[in-house]
């Protein structure tokens, strides 16, 4: 089994890290969606969908504004109230990075969770 969240996530680090203006990952709903949400943030430009022979992939234009990336594995079911424990144990500073949380809603950030008051699983970090 491959995780491509996980491989699509590390693929994004290791491009950052050796200092590349894009990069090249697979596409999944999930994906296209956290990448959505960097780029409202401003970790990345922005992206494009395009097809390669039978696979459907994402052409990523980096920003150099990642310090860290990371999938957040097993995911955890977290209550609102919980949110906070959470970005003290995976973002360096408050207001300084961002958890990616899947609620009943769709992907969102940790930030407007709790200003929503839902919960959900943990996908991923970012800072």
């Amino acid at each position: 089994m491959v995780d491509r969240f996980a491989e699509a996530i590390n693929t994004i680090k290791n491009n950052e890290y050796i200092g590349r203006e894009e990069c090249t990952v697979y596409s999944t709903n999930l994906i296209r969606r956290f990448l959505d949400i960097l780029k409202e943030n401003g970790y990345i430009e922005g992206y494009e969908e395009f097809s390669e022979r039978y696979a459907k992939k994402l052409r990523i234009k980096l920003s150099k504004r990642i310090n860290n990336i990371g999938v957040i594995k097993p995911r955890y079911s977290i209550k609102n109230s919980q949110i906070i424990d959470f970005e003290q144990r995976y973002i360096p500073s408050k207001d300084f990075g961002l958890l990616v949380i899947s609620s009943p809603e769709g992907l969102t950030t940790n930030r407007s969770a709790r200003e929503r008051g839902v919960g959900g699983k943990l996908i991923a970090y970012v800072y």
